[in-house]
């Protein structure tokens, strides 16, 4: 057996009755072999003894030898599927150092010699007394790391006071101070720490697809909003071209009527000129045939029919006036202006009533009230009592300026909210932000942090430097406010004349905003006494 041909395939070296690789393989008298457990088998269940491949039949049972030459083949076959099967180091396996060409996968590795060895490999740890005494441990790759470069020993501590890995030989030099533990009674502590920022993780990743999720139902929210918005804004401007093309419709018919009645005017008195002209051309036709006759008596006789002339109309008198057309664009104008304000009102109604779906229910904050003031038990109204009261000293309290906050503070988004002005000469509304200087008297501007509207004897205003003056509305009861934060914009609206007073547009707002209430004091004749009062909105104002 010099060369024990071992390239064969599986097929040749396999027993037709298991179709495995032979397992003491004997030899039939037909010259096939099989192994010896699955021929004997096979005979225990026959009646007569046949091959299961030629079907020769035996006389007797024969007497079966292990074919020793097949038998060491077939060993040898099995070990190289073996070996075949160890050459693939898989992912996360340890390969061994020892191995040349093709490497087999580590069993253990020697923390003395620092290299990893296959079972073959290993055979001499396992045989050899002096390599006996070797610590072997688990399969590791990168092994060199795992020892101390500065005493060459297993990295088998944990300093908890420099949170590294140490030697035992570290324990007594440069961290003999430091409390030190087991690796593994470290590993298991990190590894509760780990779970722990798993679960923070985790939990961060939740937060982050749940904002993902609000930002899409945001984008898709904005979209609705817009497509809404667009069909609306269509829909109204649609209607508006309807009534300018209408107007101009019935400005051509109303112009086109009037010419079409000149034109027959002129017509049938023309018609009637014709007449006329005919008529006399005829009796001019007449008078010129007289005139060249010499009989006297048929002369005579005619020249009395010619003394009645024909009905003829007196001309001086009529005339064909063009139509006039002045107040004409003027009267489809108002007509049509009269429709623009129809459709302006519904505009406003309908503004309106979109900013009143952001309402906030607000109560206003005592502990921001100055000693002047008077809050209402429920927190929605204030009126300027002028006797000081005696109050706790409070960082969020105005001293020196009869303001007051609400409780409820807003740092996105949208809301809205009403008060009454009803019957008060004198107020201020909007909102504040939440670092505005308290103590002082206070200039109220955006630029020190306030969005206010406010009325006074000699107007209303929007309190800006310059202040916006506007319109005053005299029979202004009720201050609609809406904020935008996220947009930087800030509206008030008349809410009894569903009518638009001022917007603030493009405000940088970078804290939260609170709604801002100011009944300002009593006047020397006791006028302004009213308060101030927070209210529910009714859409069917």
């Amino acid at each position: 057996m010099a060369s024990a041909n071992t390239s064969g395939s599986e097929e040749n070296f396999s027993c037709s009755i298991c179709l495995d690789v032979f397992n003491s393989p004997v030899s039939t008298p037909c010259g096939h072999n099989f192994c010896r457990t699955c021929i004997t088998k096979y005979w225990d269940e026959q009646v007569k003894f046949k091959c299961p491949l030629c079907n020769m039949a035996f006389n007797t049972r024969p007497d079966l030898r292990i074919n020793i030459l097949l038998s060491e083949l077939a060993a040898q076959f099995r070990t190289s599927i073996r070996v075949k099967d160890q050459l693939c180091v898989k992912p996360g396996e340890v390969p061994c150092d020892v191995c040349t060409g093709s490497q087999l996968k580590a069993v253990k590795s020697c923390l003395l010699c620092l290299i990893s060895y296959c079972q073959t490999h290993l055979e001499p740890h396992q045989r050899v007394a002096g390599l006996k005494k070797h610590r072997l441990v688990e399969p590791m790759d990168r092994l060199e790391d795992r020892m101390c470069k500065k005493h060459d020993r297993l990295l088998e501590l944990f300093c908890q006071t420099e949170q590294v890995c140490v030697c035992m030989l570290c324990t007594v030099t440069d961290h003999k101070s430091h409390p030190v533990v087991p690796l593994k009674e470290e590993y298991e502590v990190k590894t509760a720490q780990l779970g722990k920022i798993e679960a923070e993780v985790q939990q961060m990743i939740q937060e982050r697809l749940s904002n993902v999720q609000e930002i899409e139902d945001t984008v898709k929210r904005s979209k609705a909003d817009a497509d809404r918005e667009i069909a609306h804004d269509v829909h109204v401007l649609t209607a508006l071209k309807r009534c300018i093309e209408k107007c101009q419709d019935d400005i051509n018919r109303m112009v086109k009527e009037k010419l079409k009645s000149t034109e027959k005017q002129a017509e049938d008195l023309i018609k009637e000129l014709e007449q006329e002209i005919e008529d006399l051309t005829d009796r001019s036709s007449e008078v010129k045939q007289l005139s060249h006759t010499e009989d006297h008596l048929h002369f005579l006789q005619t020249f009395r029919s010619l003394k009645d002339p024909p009905p003829t109309r007196d001309w001086t008198t009529v005339e064909v006036r063009p139509p006039s057309y002045v107040g004409t664009l003027r009267r489809s104008l108002d007509q049509l202006e009269e429709t623009l304000n129809m459709e302006t009102k519904k505009l406003r109604d309908d503004e309106l009533k979109r900013v009143q779906q952001y309402e906030v229910d607000v109560t206003l904050d005592p502990d921001t009230a100055p000693a002047q003031l008077i809050l209402s038990e429920d927190g929605k109204q204030v009126h300027y009592g002028g006797v000081a009261k005696a109050l706790p000293d409070n960082p969020k309290r105005f001293t020196d300026v009869p303001c007051v906050l609400t409780r409820q503070s807003f740092s996105s988004g949208r809301f809205y909210f009403e008060v009454q002005v009803k019957d008060k000469t004198a107020w201020s509304v909007g909102v504040a932000r939440e670092s505005i200087d308290r103590k002082d008297l206070i200039t109220a501007t955006p630029e020190t942090g306030y969005w206010t509207l406010s009325s006074y004897e000699d107007g209303l205003v929007f309190n800006d430097k310059p202040n916006v003056r506007l319109p005053l509305r005299a029979e202004l009861q009720k201050v609609g406010v809406f904020v935008d934060y996220d947009e930087g914009l800030v509206s008030f609206y008349d809410v009894e004349a569903r009518v638009h007073i001022y917007s603030a547009t493009g405000c940088s707002f970078t804290e939260p905003l609170y709604p801002f209430l100011c009944p300002w004091p009593i006047d020397n004749e006791g006028l302004n006494s009213a308060p101030l009062i927070i209210l529910p909105v009714n859409q069917t104002d």
